[in-house]
């Protein structure tokens, strides 16, 4: 790729994918080390969820910071800030012999209120350092380091706590952060900050109505966030509380199966930049949107009769309904990814790189807000009527969805301009 001739995106890369590593194994061996303590994986499961509030609460904050401070100062500092908390917590590991539930608890937490500050900054840094027309192949990249280092780590997580015991990974994870930091030291990132005279809240007031006022100027922004928001609230609880509940109750699957066809499944996200990357850039990115999603509505659709009982129920064993369902799945997957990279580099390209903090968390927020609450409606609807229905019920939102914003995303051409700034700062004037 082009892209990895920017010796300052090459390094930011490197960076990320040793820290990402570094997280995805720590969270893994700290998943096996809860449940080692309680015999109960709806402990950590609960840690995760208790550390979205944070985020509820702190992402308009860390917006409007991560626009006000240098965000080359901002991602060094808080990468070495986690670098630091996770080192004194594999110290305490060894003073202790171990940590207790309310330390975890306490970690967890810690590291969510870090990583919304780091991400406010950093979600502006890529659009800074490449060019706009290098933009889908940056996220495209940014999405296969992501897969890769989700595939990777649980086998290196399983293997490491296993042999060397969770202590260990805490100190690889707290380098891992240091080598990131020292990394980003060395990239080039011009400063579209711009800091306030007085950090005080009158100040921070202004400078959030400002973003508010962005969204209301640009409603393409808002219908990104809405469709994002869709994605998320349909899609995430089929393709996390759905495959498992279809693929192991209904099924009848092993643990060990499930694994295979979990791999399989994040093999597509690994996968889907490097089939269409290229293809994908040749068509305008509206186009591209609404084409991809009327399809993935239609394979889910589809996919709602293979999970019947009476699809099912033709087969003497599990089998033939095994691939079929892990196929439609693989194929989504490559889908989705699409989709998401799509969406990353459209919001990019509109929002100007001054607003990309405040505007970025205010997408944020939604599309996470929307993921319990699709999950939850998800598994009321399975346990009143049916997976199948389920399953239908989340094919007819996302085509319903795409129906809805077809017209103001087909506008949409390659050359699609940034919004006017003077016009937002008078608003505010």
């Amino acid at each position: 790729m082009e892209i990895l001739k920017n010796n300052n995106f090459k390094k930011l890369m490197i960076g990320k994918a040793t820290s990402i590593i570094g997280s995805n194994l720590q969270q893994f061996a700290l998943s096996l080390y809860v449940f080692a303590m309680t015999g109960s994986a709806t402990i950590f499961a609960s840690m995760l969820a208790i550390s979205t509030l944070p985020r509820i609460l702190l992402s308009p904050i860390a917006g409007v910071f991560g626009d006000w401070f240098d965000r080359k100062k901002t991602i060094v500092r808080l990468d070495l800030l986690n670098g630091l908390i996770i080192g004194i917590y594999a110290i305490y590991f060894y003073l202790n012999n171990g940590l207790t539930i309310t330390s975890i608890y306490v970690l967890v937490v810690l590291l969510e209120i870090v990583e919304i500050f780091f991400g406010s900054a950093m979600g502006a840094v890529v659009p800074s350092i490449v060019e706009k027309e290098e933009l889908f192949q940056a996220n495209s990249v940014r999405t296969m380091i992501g897969s890769a280092a989700n595939i990777i780590s649980p086998i290196l997580a399983s293997s490491l706590y296993g042999l060397l015991g969770l202590q260990v990974i805490l100190i690889v994870n707290s380098i891992s952060f240091i080598l990131s930091a020292l990394l980003e030291l060395s990239i080039d990132i011009p400063k579209f900050n711009k800091e306030p005279e007085k950090v005080d809240f009158k100040n921070f007031k202004i400078d959030f109505l400002d973003g508010i006022n962005l969204l209301k100027q640009q409603k393409l922004l808002l219908n990104i966030i809405a469709f994002g928001v869709f994605l998320n609230f349909s899609l995430s609880p089929l393709l996390s509380v759905g495959l498992i509940f279809i693929v192991i109750e209904m099924l009848g699957a092993s643990e060990v199966q499930y694994g295979v066809i979990s791999a399989i499944f994040a093999s597509s996200l690994l996968i889907s930049p490097i089939l269409f990357g290229k293809r994908a850039q040749k068509i305008d990115i509206g186009k591209l949107l609404i084409m991809t999603f009327f399809v993935i509505g239609g394979i889910i659709v589809v996919l709602s009769y293979f999970t019947t009982s009476t699809f099912i129920g033709q087969f003497n064993n599990s089998l033939i309904p095994l691939i079929i369902v892990t196929s439609i799945m693989f194929i989504t997957g490559l889908l989705v990814t699409v989709v998401n990279i799509s969406l990353s580099t459209m919001f990019q390209t509109l929002v100007p790189r001054e607003f990309l903090g405040r505007v970025g968390s205010v997408m944020d927020l939604g599309l996470i807000a929307s993921i319990p609450i699709g999950q939850v409606l998800f598994g009321i609807v399975v346990d009143i009527y049916s997976p199948a229905f389920a399953v239908f019920l989340v094919g007819i939102i996302v085509l319903g969805a795409t129906i809805y914003f077809r017209k103001p995303f087909l506008g949409i051409n390659k050359e699609e301009t940034q919004c006017d700034l003077n016009s937002i700062q008078s608003k505010v004037e």
